[in-house]
């Protein structure tokens, strides 16, 4: 593991209460998770799935848009814990999260199949072509070039929508590198994507730092590779959480970045 040394600044939150923001000594390269971390994934999924739902008249098999959302949502994130576990391939992911809540609803298995493929591809072209940010990414990473810091992206979504969500959102530029486990065969937490991250940028364990909004795929994977780690959760109370054994400070938002 890596030797921790903080410098601490103060992070005011939507109310009056200060909280702490921290960010560790020596770090040369900021890497960040995309989804729900920069991307507004969840607002951006609406859209998508919305968009779905009306164009194929998804009425005809759920009481309503958000008992589509809900049924969707519950297949994908089981699909995606599978997935961040290497239990099952991305083919049987993006299979599945359209096939499962259309066989909850009804849809006869003929018309289920011939669907599949048309959903997968509408809903990802959605999802990337919102250029939905969280509030203060832009600004965060804006500024964390103009204090020479190198940025990347290190992320377990499939490569052609992560770099549509990149360009629509308009932050491509502000990126210095891009790791996609959809790239390299390999999903976080495993450690084998950090060290490729480290091969790519040419620093040290100790000179990284993730940042990201899962506690077991972005922090846990961070953290066995010997990196430093800070969990995005704005919506936490907590200045800090455990993870692996260690104390890892929580960013509640991301215009604390403002202070690094």
């Amino acid at each position: 593991m890596c030797d921790m040394k903080y410098n601490t600044v103060l992070e005011a939150d939507a109310g009056d209460a200060a909280r702490a923001c921290i960010l560790p000594d020596g770090v040369k390269w900021i890497w960040f998770d995309l989804d729900d971390t920069l991307y507004d994934f969840a607002a951006s999924s609406l859209i998508a799935l919305r968009h779905v739902y009306e164009k194929y008249n998804f009425k005809r098999f759920f009481a309503g848009e958000n008992v589509w959302f809900e049924t969707y949502h519950r297949h994908n994130a089981a699909l995606w814990q599978l997935y961040n576990r290497a239990e099952i391939t991305q083919e049987k992911l993006r299979f599945d999260r359209f096939y499962l809540p259309l066989r909850e609803g009804g849809v006869e298995e003929k018309e289920n199949l011939s669907l599949n493929h048309d959903l997968d591809v509408v809903y990802l072209e959605a999802l990337g072509a919102t250029g939905l940010l969280l509030d203060g990414a832009k600004e965060a990473l804006t500024h964390l070039k103009s204090r020479g810091y190198m940025i990347g992206i290190l992320s377990n979504g499939f490569s052609g929508v992560q770099h549509e969500k990149l360009r629509s959102s308009g932050i491509v530029h502000l990126v210095d590198r891009i790791v996609l486990s959809d790239d390299i065969g390999v999903n976080k937490p495993d450690r084998r994507i950090f060290d490729h991250a480290l091969r790519q940028s040419g620093v040290s364990a100790g000179e990284s730092l993730m940042v990201g909004d899962n506690p077991d795929t972005d922090i846990a994977g961070a953290l066995r590779a010997g990196w430093n780690a800070m969990l995005y959760a704005p919506h936490s109370h907590d200045a800090s959480v455990m993870v692996e054994g260690m104390e890892i400070p929580v960013l509640h938002h991301l215009g604390c970045v403002l202070n690094w």
